[in-house]
């Protein structure tokens, strides 16, 4: 983004404090940021957003013109919607470099991943906040939102706020639409992670490839300072050996033998574990990482879990947190809502909630409970496909829940 463009709205006397993408949340003094998005485009709003007391318009110049009946100082500019992370970074101060800020991306496991992060930072002193699917802010007062990764804007005027609530890290989940769609444009990660890549949004991307293209960009950030990746999912194994080819400083995690092998090849630090015990009563996982080895015990389900769990120590480490410190929290660490999640028991029936909307995720949990199952007991599933969403994926979910359940 050229300075000397948001100059010109400063010489017409504008202050740029606040930058709204929807006209529905300006407030006087605000700036509108008008740009065309997947379900509307911002720029037939421009009316509402001076009515509203927008104090000035940025707006994407392809194919529109500004009506002069809206007398507002404005400033039209080219490929407005990749630009704008960069404009909010600058007009916010920068604050993503004044945080430790990891992004968690994959199909599976980024919720879960990033809470524990964040309750681990935030307990070694290290005062954390989020921003992902289950909202955004710190844990104890998260506020709702509408998507997993909000617009380029909210992102930075989110984390200026982190700043000045005294935030020294933030943990952000990091979607394939968001990444596509610039919402982390401006944004400096420390470190990011890819928990997995399974069939997932193929109604966005259209196939595989786009998708995994749309991860990747993750990866080749600038001025990226750790890619953590998943040894054990295809796409992280080749992904780590053509990052570590260009030079990256990329970690590696995994629970098979095979991934292990691959980071002494590649000549990669890394964590692997050695699930010793999965069963009702949590996970024993025997660790060998390039920072040491350790034992960890969790009450959490599920061999799936025991890889999200090396990831995050993976993050955990790569952030300077001693291996006790980091195997000790995240030891500590419960089921975030709605992720294999489970209530009742004892004398009714054990319910489990899990998000699981992708047949990977869907094998996992059932596989998990499966095992898990009193011998003499049924398993029941109830999944649900969204119907604006990738429908390829439906026949295969129904095929684990066959598998897997006796009701279903």
């Amino acid at each position: 983004m050229n300075a000397l463009r948001l100059d010109e709205l400063a010489s017409l006397g504008v202050t740029l404090t606040r930058l709204v993408a929807d006209s529905r949340d300006v407030r006087a003094g605000d700036t509108f940021v008008a740009y065309p998005g997947v379900h509307a485009d911002g720029r037939r709003y421009i009316a509402q957003a001076v009515a509203r007391g927008a104090n000035a318009v940025l707006w994407e110049t392809h194919e529109f013109k500004w009506d002069p009946a809206w007398r507002v100082p404005n400033l039209g500019l080219h490929d407005l919607r990749q630009q704008a992370g960069f404009i909010a970074d600058r007009i916010y101060g920068q604050p993503s470099r004044q945080l430790q800020m990891v992004g968690v991306t994959g199909t599976n496991g980024k919720t879960s991943i990033s809470h524990w992060l964040a309750k681990s930072f935030s307990a070694l002193e290290q005062k954390c906040a989020l921003i992902g699917t289950l909202g955004n802010g710190f844990q104890d007062a998260l506020q709702a939102s509408a998507n997993t990764t909000p617009d380029a804007l909210k992102v930075h005027e989110l984390l200026a706020q982190f700043v000045q609530q005294d935030a020294r890290a933030t943990v952000m989940e990091v979607s394939s639409h968001a990444l596509a769609q610039g919402r982390v444009n401006g944004v400096h990660f420390d470190v990011a992670l890819l928990t997995n890549l399974t069939r997932d949004h193929l109604d966005y991307h259209g196939d595989m490839q786009h998708y995994a293209a749309a991860k990747r960009r993750l990866f080749d950030w600038d001025q990226l300072g750790h890619a953590v990746l998943n040894l054990d999912d295809p796409f992280g194994a080749e992904l780590a050996g053509q990052l570590r080819a260009g030079g990256a400083e990329v970690v590696g995690y995994g629970l098979r033998q095979e991934s292990l092998e691959l980071a002494r090849n590649l000549g990669l630090r890394g964590v692997h574990g050695a699930v010793r015990r999965a069963d009702a009563q949590g996970l024993e996982i025997l660790l060998h990482t390039s920072w040491g080895e350790a034992e960890l015990d969790s009450r959490l389900l599920g061999r799936f879990n025991a890889s999200n769990l090396l990831g995050a120590l993976a993050v955990l480490l790569v952030s300077e947190i001693p291996i006790d410190d980091a195997v000790r929290e995240l030891g500590l660490q419960k089921a975030v809502a709605g992720r294999m999640q489970a209530m009742g028991g004892k004398e009714a029936p054990t319910v489990v909630v899990d998000y699981a909307h992708t047949p990977d995720a869907l094998e996992n949990v059932l596989g998990t409970l499966r095992e898990v199952c009193a011998a003499d007991g049924r398993l029941i599933c109830i999944f649900g496909c969204g119907g604006d969403r990738d429908r390829g994926k439906r026949p295969m979910m129904g095929k684990v829940a066959d598998r897997f359940a006796d009701v279903r």
